[in-house]
């Protein structure tokens, strides 16, 4: 690989560019600025926003200068859904949230104190702007026919629903926020998801009409798994990078659970090892699936990056001890609970017999069932092995006091937590 352009194309990072021999060139010649904009749709960013801050971070290494938008004004409106019309939140949630994102945006740029990013947020230009030079200065370089094309404004114009004169207007806010990044920091790059395609351009439009300029447009691909799945959903939930909405232990499990079939792809995108390393990883995968080599690499690298390494230690050792033998006195109450969230169990006290405790937590059907699987010494309590039949639990069974690890064989486990 000569060049950025070149790694994020191998890197599966480029789906869509405007001009990509002028791209390419663009870079190479650089620096260039580029930005890519967060809307504050939810307080936390998710899987999907990790895809355009690592590439933010590959062109920031390379040199180039990384502008990381928040949008304050943006999020007041909505891009809109292709399926029904977005519920509007106050002012006051959308700049909480815009706090929040901020915060994880930087976080995660925080790539070389030599070339910092830059943080925007659009309200900042967009309030000012009177509605009679919104639709004078702006409005009149937009063409109505060319914004029904749009795949999300198209379906709603099909539906009994319709669309919102607020929501249609969404893409000439986000073309706005590229001219004004244009003229104040000499933006010549925006980048996003392959499904913001339209908005772009918008704006690579409004910079040539409004300036007589060019500027650039790359969107990343959809990533989904090997049955065409998207990923970043869990059952139904988004992935967060926030660690109250989707704990740093669920976080890390989602990566470690990563089918065989799209782990190297995802090592690709997600992480920053180079071509030798992945393939050796995917050489691992084919001969040693069953060590999961890949998956292990692939959840640690990207919950350091998220949550940091001491959470990604904590985690790790949090895994080993429910599905081995490790020592669960050394894990903090948090990690704990949060890895022991999704165990079934049953409510307990200090006082309550081991075999009870087993049938209620479902690793039995009898007392009598019970008393021969602790006779065969396959159970443990906290990982620590149990021979009386007759044994209950204590208070220092309740791990800080709340819940208490029983294990049948190595993989059949539940709690027993604290009522």
């Amino acid at each position: 690989m000569t060049g950025v352009y070149e790694e994020l194309v191998w890197r599966g990072l480029v789906a869509q560019t405007t001009d990509e021999a002028a791209l390419r060139a663009a870079l190479e010649a650089g620096p260039i600025t580029v930005y890519c904009g967060f809307d504050p749709t939810a307080p936390s960013l998710h899987f999907g926003n990790l895809v355009q801050l690592i590439l933010l971070r590959h062109l920031q290494r390379a040199g180039h200068r990384v502008i990381g938008l928040v949008g304050g004004s943006t999020g007041l409106i909505g891009d809109p859904r292709p399926t029904s019309e977005r519920v509007l939140k106050t002012k006051e949630q959308t700049a909480a949230d815009v706090e929040r994102i901020a915060v994880q945006v930087a976080r995660i740029l925080d790539v070389d104190p030599d070339n910092p990013p830059v943080f925007v947020n659009n309200l900042d230009w967009t309030a000012p702007i009177s509605a009679i030079d919104f639709l004078r200065d702006y409005g009149k370089h937009f063409r109505v026919n060319q914004m029904i094309r749009k795949d999300a404004v198209a379906a709603r114009l099909e539906s009994e629903q319709g669309i919102s004169y607020t929501e249609f207007s969404y893409q000439i806010l986000q073309a706005l926020d590229y001219l004004h990044l244009y003229r104040e920091y000499g933006c010549t790059l925006q980048t996003g998801a392959q499904d913001q395609w339209g908005n772009i351009t918008a704006g690579t439009d409004l910079i040539h009409r409004a300036t007589g300029g060019s500027a650039h447009a790359l969107t990343t691909p959809l990533i989904t798994d090997s049955s065409g799945r998207k990923f970043g959903k869990s059952e139904g939930n988004a992935v967060w990078l926030d660690p109250a909405m989707t704990s740093p232990y669920a976080f890390y499990q989602y990566w470690l659970n990563v089918e065989d079939a799209s782990v190297v792809t995802l090592l690709k995108v997600f992480t920053d090892r180079g071509a030798d390393e992945i393939e050796d990883l995917a050489r691992q995968v084919r001969d040693e699936p069953f060590r999961r080599a890949a998956q292990r690499t692939l959840a640690a690298d990207v919950t350091t990056l998220v949550h940091g390494a001491q959470a990604t230690e904590a985690v790790v050792n949090a895994s080993a001890a429910l599905f081995g033998s490790g020592s669960l006195s050394v894990l903090d109450q948090g990690t704990l609970l949060d890895a022991t969230r999704e165990l079934p169990g049953t409510p307990g006290e200090p006082g309550m017999g081991l075999v009870d405790a087993m049938v209620a937590a479902g690793l039995v059907d009898s007392r009598n069932a019970g008393r021969r699987v602790i006779a065969d010494g396959g159970v443990s309590v906290n990982n620590i092995k149990v021979a009386d039949g007759e044994a209950v639990l204590g208070d220092a069974d309740f791990l800080h006091g709340e819940v208490c690890l029983l294990k049948r064989g190595r993989k059949s486990l539940a709690v027993v937590r604290r009522r």
